[in-house]
């Protein structure tokens, strides 16, 4: 197979399994939000959906899947490991820095070039002819 797979080829080889690692019971949401491309809490909150909708039908299923299913062997299932990940992504995402003093110096000039330009046209007489054709 080449470097550069179709679409069609790429999608055979992934399989559908449990992800142990984004589970609270027993990763059947989080597989099926991973294998789908699905967001994980939207998945969560339709599979809520359907055990309030259809409490004996949904738990069947849920279970089956439970026990059908091989879950994801290759991602360790470890608290210490997910919490490492979200700190750094927490730490990944700081805050914008503050603007450094050649940008605060390049918008002040940006101002006084603006600032120029309107007190030349207002010290000009097309300004007063201006304002004469508007209190016409």
């Amino acid at each position: 197979m080449t470097a550069e797979a179709p679409m069609y080829e790429r999608m055979y080889e992934r399989r559908f399994c449990r992800r142990t690692d984004g589970a609270l019971l027993g990763g059947v949401c989080a597989g099926f939000a991973d294998y789908f491309g699905f967001n994980l809490r939207v998945t969560r909150l339709l599979a809520f959906i359907a055990f309030v909708m259809a409490m004996p039908m949904a738990i069947i299923t849920y279970l089956a899947i439970v026990f059908l299913v091989p879950a994801d062997s290759s991602r360790p299932a470890k608290r210490a490991d997910r919490k490492r990940r979200r700190r750094a992504r927490s730490e990944a995402a700081q805050p914008a820095p503050s603007p450094t003093m050649n940008d605060v110096r390049r918008r002040c000039q940006s101002l006084d070039k603006r600032m120029a330009h309107l007190e030349k046209y207002v010290t000009s007489s097309r300004y007063n002819l201006d304002r004469e054709f508007r209190n016409l």
